[in-house]
């Protein structure tokens, strides 16, 4: 929620609409894209990982969890 929040408060900086904010801009498309990519990651991607990893190990007769 804080990382949508953020997303939302961003949007008008990478919109660009002030004359001469075009260094503000790309920063404000850099700054969503890097709150994006971490919220996909750590909300999708390293559950999944952790899931596939736990399967693995209690196919090779490691220790359950």
């Amino acid at each position: 929620m804080t990382a949508l929040a953020t997303i939302l408060a961003l949007v008008p900086l990478a919109a660009g609409l002030n004359e001469g904010s075009i260094i503000a801009a790309e920063l404000g498309t850099v700054v969503i894209g890097g709150l994006l990519s971490s919220t996909f990651l750590t909300l999708i991607v390293v559950p999944a990982a952790y899931s596939l990893v736990e399967g693995l190990r209690a196919r090779l007769g490691g220790r359950p969890a």
